[in-house]
């Protein structure tokens, strides 16, 4: 068998996507799912946020 390659050490790129950094300031740019609490991030569509964990959907008015 071919030997297979560990899992990469690091944070992912896709990190970026989730907080934005201002000199010492943090924010986050996604949703926290409300039923999964924190760590959890909501996906943005065109008009609603979805968790992908849990499924929960909140749509914009």
């Amino acid at each position: 068998m071919a030997d297979k390659k560990a899992g990469k050490k690091g944070s992912s790129p896709n990190v970026y996507k989730y907080y934005k950094v201002d000199k010492d300031k943090l924010t986050k740019l996604r949703k926290i799912c409300s039923r999964c609490g924190k760590g959890v991030f909501m996906s943005v569509h065109k008009n609603r946020h979805t968790c992908g964990k849990c499924g929960l959907t909140e749509f914009n008015q």
